[in-house]
């Protein structure tokens, strides 16, 4: 298994603690403003290379970037940064979820979206060269009884792209039942749960973390350090995972950064170095294994998207 980078493929010997969901670069202004296409990437490499710097100085050793189609995409701004800092990021392909579908989306087939989502999977992004690693996508925040039409094609288009490359599909996720009902469309694609990914786990009852790691998925809490949810209560749900057999299916990160193009300067960041001097520390005074904790850093994000 290798995992593909912003500096080429990597083994797992290559590499130590790994993030699998953060930013660097998404717009979350206004699409039709389009801020993200004029942004240059040496003012990202300025406001950004320090962050990498102190996330590598903590322990990280690789993040993934989780801005797809829809948010403001930009694969040579993350390889701009990851040159700048001599540091891999791990990149997507894929769609965010209504009412940000990018038009072109919309008018294309599930055949042309496969094809798409293929192509940046096998030969690269754009002109970067860089291939990208998974396919990210997204369902609505407001919906909790389903995928709307078109998120069900790009779904069916990312399972049957999945199929013919080995990459995960990650998607932003909101309703425990709404995630089954992507398994289920995956499935019905021809591939594995083993490799669906389900990002903002901890928005909805510790239930169904239990029945999405028993379908085989992962389950990603990826708000650590945020506002909303104390330490400990990730801890409970990380140790109740854990205690069911299901260590290889958690996936723990952050969900920070950012240079948002829409914001002066970027706006305000936030340091990638909360999960590794803070949380862990925790967990581990909560007497998690050092194994369980390098098994959950290390090798989790590392199977979950390479190929």
């Amino acid at each position: 298994m290798e995992l593909y980078t912003t500096q080429g493929p990597l083994a797992r010997e290559d590499l130590g603690l790994i993030l699998p969901h953060e930013h660097v670069f998404v717009d979350l202004g206004p699409m039709a403003a389009e801020n993200w296409r004029d942004a240059d990437p040496a003012d990202v490499v300025d406001v950004m290379a320090p962050e990498i710097e102190r996330a590598r100085e903590s322990g990280v050793t690789a993040l993934v970037e989780a801005t797809p189609e829809g948010v403001g995409r930009r694969v040579d701004v993350d390889l701009a940064v990851s040159e700048a800092t001599d540091f891999p990021i791990v990149v997507p392909t894929g769609i965010y979820q209504e009412p940000s579908i990018p038009e072109w989306a919309r008018e294309a087939s599930e055949d042309e979206l496969t094809e798409w989502l293929v192509e940046d999977l096998t030969e690269g992004v754009d002109d970067t060269g860089v291939r990208a690693a998974w396919i990210k996508v997204s369902t609505d925040d407001d919906d909790p009884t389903g995928l709307s039409a078109d998120e069900e094609t790009i779904l069916r288009a990312a399972a049957r792209a999945g199929e013919r490359t080995g990459a995960a599909i990650g998607s932003h996720t909101l309703h425990g039942d709404v995630v089954h009902r992507q398994l289920d469309v995956v499935e019905e694609a021809g591939y594995s749960p083993e490799r669906f990914i389900w990002i903002h786990a901890q928005a909805d009852d510790e239930r169904y973390h239990r029945e999405v790691a028993e379908r085989g998925a992962y389950v990603e809490f990826d708000w650590i350090g945020g506002d909303d949810q104390a330490d400990g209560d990730y801890v409970d749900r990380i140790r109740r995972l854990v205690e069911a057999g299901h260590t290889d299916r958690i996936l723990l990160s952050q969900d920070r950064g950012w240079y948002d193009p829409s914001e002066p300067d970027g706006g305000e960041q936030r340091p990638y170095t909360y999960l590794t001097e803070t949380f862990l520390p925790t967990l581990r005074e909560a007497g998690v294994e050092e194994a369980t904790v390098r098994r959950i850093t290390r090798d989790n994000p590392f199977e979950a998207y390479a190929r």
